[in-house]
């Protein structure tokens, strides 16, 4: 298909077959060392995949940060990310990580409202401020989040500062030329209505695009697109490609942390 290319990661990234094992096994050592911070598995709905897990620091949380896997809305789930979590944690920030259903078996519409829906059930469980951030499909459900079209409850909404979409997909349509859109089942007026770049944000959210240096022109372009459309910071971090952008969530310190948490 036309864009296949342009939306491969893993064949472009030295090694790349091999981050999602290793992603896996960091964090089921992540967990495993939290004992009872770790809350699994708590439900947000009635689906089989309609769940969260919420890690909880040493303290009173100071708020909470929600990460939203990435995928192409097809594949991984939260407990292959679990370790992302170190570095919020570390700021004395409770994390949340929703799962959804994943395509075919849910379209992305059908998805983002898994997401809406998670939303309000995660800020149930920690008070103070909202930090929302997702990778890849996750970057493009967390920025769905902020579009005119959603209405949280008010108080949810007023909670969350800070969203950062992180490579995300912002506009969908070029997905309806890959192979994968056989499972996405995307057509013209699904790709425009859940596109980000192609709908207005509410007004007064503080968005922050992050992307790789390195990564896919698609993503850089997505990235930029995002930002221009809704008039919102950019950050290109050099010598990161779309499989380890991520990793800036595992450090308190990080460049990316600081521009989602708020330095400190």
């Amino acid at each position: 298909m036309r864009h296949d290319l342009a939306y491969s990661n893993a064949d472009f990234i030295p090694g790349g077959k091999d981050y999602p094992p290793r992603w896996e096994k960091a964090a089921r050592a992540f967990r495993s060392g939290l004992g009872e911070r770790a809350r699994l598995a708590i439900r947000y709905g009635p689906a089989e995949r309609n769940w969260f897990d919420l890690f909880l620091p040493e303290d009173q949380p100071a708020g909470l940060m929600i990460f939203i896997h990435g995928g192409y809305w097809l594949r991984f789930g939260p407990r292959d990310f679990s370790h992302l979590a170190a570095g919020a944690l570390a700021r004395g920030w409770a994390v949340a990580m929703p799962a959804y259903t994943l395509a075919p078996r849910a379209s992305i519409s059908q998805i983002r409202r898994e997401i809406e829906t998670a939303l309000p059930a995660m800020a149930a469980e920690v008070a103070g401020p909202i930090a929302l951030c997702g990778h890849s499909a996750g970057g493009h459900l967390a920025a769905r989040m902020v579009g005119a079209d959603i209405v949280l409850p008010g108080e949810i909404d007023a909670r969350l500062l800070r969203v950062m979409p992180i490579s995300p997909v912002a506009d969908l349509r070029p997905l309806i030329e890959t192979s994968m859109n056989r499972d996405l089942g995307l057509d013209a007026a699904m790709a425009a209505a859940e596109s980000p770049a192609l709908i207005p944000p509410r007004p007064g959210k503080a968005v922050h695009v992050w992307v790789g240096g390195d990564e896919r022109p698609a993503f850089l372009d997505q990235a930029r697109r995002l930002g221009n459309a809704w008039a919102c910071p950019v950050t290109i971090e050099a010598g990161r490609h779309h499989f380890d952008v991520i990793e800036g969530l595992e450090s308190p310190d990080s460049p990316l942390l600081n521009a989602l948490l708020g330095a400190r």
